[in-house]
């Protein structure tokens, strides 16, 4: 196992085993194995020197530690460094390494190859690390790896100052056909225990088939879950009981969550799709997972994943505050039945950025309780566009406010900017904002439905509704595929009101024909150049003011 000493600014500061020590004399820089004989840098106390002697086999307890000052090296200070200290370094790579394989040797293995997360890596294995290690030590940070996870050696762009928790040192097999939920498991339980910021590992390269599972919180510190390989849901369906058959991986109350890494959640939802009532009119209608889910989490970031056919929704956020959602990319067919992209509900605080979303449902869906949401750089398409609701569903109270969506592309999608609410419900959906889009062949560009119905037979004229208020629509253009390019279809019980279309310019695909608008009990107001030009209500507020 490496030990590791780093130049600290006349100072060095070791972690090993809880003994600390101090030079008396600046250490530049000093590697040392495990081996049962090591040199101790000029100054360090000889108690220290035999705690590093003392050896620890396979015990992978060691903790080490790099610590840098705001005082950096020079870069040819640096340069020197390297020349002086490289040599001597990878001499003793190699001696620890033959050490390690007499000793394998002698206890009857035959091997002398070593596992990356188990055993601290081979030599050859240890080499890119060390460039790594000697990098470092010209940019501010801190690294430390704790219990025997050596896996944050190999990999420690987004690993600094946690202690790493492998899959791989759980059981593991990561060959995507045995069951890894135990594994996991047993990581986040190691994880969510620790008393510093831990990290969950899935190795890069590896795919980790899993059931479904519940990771719960509180944790005692910050957790990251970072995904660098595959986790892949199982193709079995009898592995999820009717009581577990809407969800697959879900965090509930985890505080300061981050699940990340560059690598992918696959939800082999085929299996699934296969078996929909919308895909089948013959089955019955019954839910399928959700392939990510978060409850009851604050201060939750989700980023740089792939998500990919999920068995029903991709990414769920439910009762969660303070959220970024960022630089996700989410696919799946556009035959696939509700396949949302990210579904948002009861949360606020949540920003979502820099997604591309490719799916066979809404690209993102809010719902209610949803508060103060900013969507922003999202690249949507096929799917159903971006929509807030269904709201009122089954007689309920709906509450909607502060949304902004912005700088969203749509590509071939059913909707684009979309409100809809059921007719009986109640509430509100106000102060909401779509803004610098631009629609590619979109079959309905911009629409607010109250009268949204989604059963067989039409549905019967209610008295309440939900009140969509303060909605504005501006620097749309695009391209549609019908003729109704606006449609403001709002209850005759409870008008919308407060509507602003400002700078929009919607045509027909490939030019052939014009645009129309259609209103119904819709108070609105223009500002700019909208084109087409807006409907008018003789019996509603219909207000034309120059363009600003």
């Amino acid at each position: 196992m490496l030990s590791t000493w780093a130049w600290r600014d006349a100072t060095v500061t070791c972690k090993l085993q809880n003994t600390m020590c101090q030079p008396n004399s600046p250490a530049l820089l000093f590697f040392a194995s495990n081996a049962t004989t090591s040199t101790s840098p000029p100054g360090f106390h000889s108690s220290s020197s035999r705690a590093l002697n003392r050896g620890y086999g396979r015990a992978p307890s060691l903790v080490t530690s790099i610590h840098q000052t705001n005082t950096k090296l020079s870069l040819p200070m640096a340069s020197r460094l390297v020349l002086v200290f490289l040599a001597p370094l990878l001499a003793l790579l190699f001696v620890s390494g033959a050490l390690q394989a007499a000793a394998a040797s002698t206890n009857g293995t035959a091997s002398t190859e070593f596992s990356l997360d188990r055993a601290g890596g081979s030599v050859l294995a240890a080499l890119p690390a060390v460039a790594r290690l000697l990098a470092r030590l010209l940019v501010p940070g801190t690294l430390e790896v704790e219990d025997g996870a050596a896996a944050g050696i190999w990999d420690t762009s987004s690993l600094l100052g946690s202690s790493v928790f492998s899959l791989d040192r759980y059981g593991a097999r990561g060959d995507g056909r045995h069951d890894d939920t135990r594994a996991l498991a047993m990581a986040w339980r190691a994880a969510c225990a620790s008393r510093r910021p831990a990290v969950v590992l899935v190795p890069r390269g590896r795919r980790y088939l899993l059931k479904v599972i519940t990771l719960h919180g509180p944790c005692r510190s910050s957790v990251a879950v970072a995904v660098k390989g595959t986790l892949v849901a199982s193709p079995n369906r009898d592995d999820w009981s009717e009581k577990e058959r809407r969800h697959w991986i879900v965090f509930r109350r985890v505080d300061r969550l981050t699940v990340d890494g560059g690598g992918a959640v696959d939800g082999n939802g085929e299996t699934w799709w296969k078996h929909s009532c919308k895909i089948n009119p013959d089955l019955p209608c019954k839910g399928a997972p959700t392939a990510l889910s978060f409850h009851l989490c604050k201060n939750l970031r989700v980023e740089d994943l792939k998500i990919v056919n999920s068995q029903q929704i991709h990414v769920s956020v439910e009762d969660c505050t303070n959220v970024q959602l960022a630089r996700l990319s989410i696919t799946a067919p556009h035959s696939s039945p509700n396949t949302d992209g990210i579904h948002i509900t009861r949360s606020k605080d949540v920003k979502v950025t820099n997604c591309k979303i490719r799916t066979g449902d809404d690209c993102v869906s809010i719902e209610d309780g949803t508060h103060n949401l900013h969507v922003s750089k999202v690249v949507c398409g096929p799917g159903h566009g971006i929509s807030i609701g269904s709201l009122g569903d089954h007689s309920s109270w709906a509450q909607v406010s502060g949304i902004t969506i912005d700088t969203v592309q749509l590509y071939g999608t059913t909707n684009g900017a979309r409100i809809k609410t059921y007719q009986g419900g109640s509430g509100y959906a106000k102060d909401i904002t779509f803004q610098n889009m631009i629609m590619h062949d979109v079959d309905n560009p911009i629409i607010i439905d109250q009268n949204y119905c989604d059963k067989a037979t039409p549905c019967e004229e209610q008295r309440s509704a939900v009140e969509v208020s303060n909605v504005v629509f501006k620097n749309i253009r695009g391209t549609t595929m019908t003729k109704d390019a606006i449609k403001l279809n709002c209850s005759m019980s409870v008008p919308c009101h407060g509507i602003t279309l400002q700078n929009i310019d919607l045509r027909m695909h490939s030019g052939m024909g014009n645009t129309v608008s259609t209103c119904q009990n819709a108070k609105w107001r223009k500002y700019g150049t909208v084109r087409p030009q807006p409907c008018t209500a003789k019996t509603y507020e219909i207000l034309e003011l120059s363009s600003i």
